[in-house]
């Protein structure tokens, strides 16, 4: 499973990435978490509004910080 957190590098994108980031590891997911902070990349994406969450290359979430039933949910836990 590839997870890409997408967004400018704001209190809200590091927030959303830390809390995938510790869902990941106390669920021992395999999976490879990146941030994604280029404009270009976020726009390939549609992403207007941050933070996003793209699995396996499609848009999950953005605009909001989710909450971790909602991570849960998206990465199918």
């Amino acid at each position: 499973m590839e997870i890409k957190v997408l967004g400018s590098g704001c209190a809200k994108c590091k927030t959303t990435y830390e809390m995938i980031e510790k869902i990941v590891k106390e669920n021992q997911l395999d999976a490879t978490l990146s941030k994604v902070e280029d404009i270009v990349e976020l726009l390939n994406y549609g992403i207007m509004t941050t933070p996003a969450i793209v699995v396996d290359g499609e848009v999950k979430l953005k605009g909001h910080i989710p909450t971790e039933s909602e991570i849960k949910k998206i990465l199918g836990i």
